[in-house]
């Protein structure tokens, strides 16, 4: 039904106040919708956060897996994965 697993878009909820000074999703139908307009992607690994922000232009190479972690567009997801929404 959603493109994203309810525990991120619940996780995204949540948390979005970290990126964003206003809500920009109360639903999870809204939260869905959000993120794949956004380009967000679900990574495995801080490695892979790291890849994907290198891809998207940002400049990461000296930055820290904790660093990673702290950047806002991050959010650690219960379940160990991170979402990384590229807003």
């Amino acid at each position: 039904m959603y493109e994203f697993e309810e525990i991120y878009l619940e996780a995204f909820i949540a948390n979005q106040e970290q990126l964003f000074s206003e809500r920009v999703a109360n639903t999870l139908i809204e939260a869905d919708i959000f993120l794949s307009d956004c380009m967000a992607e679900i990574m495995d690994s801080i490695e892979g956060v790291q890849e994907f922000l290198e891809e998207m232009g940002m400049d990461v190479v000296d930055m820290t897996p904790q660093e990673l972690k702290e950047a806002a567009e991050v959010f650690e997801m219960p379940d160990g994965k991170f979402l990384v929404v590229a807003a």
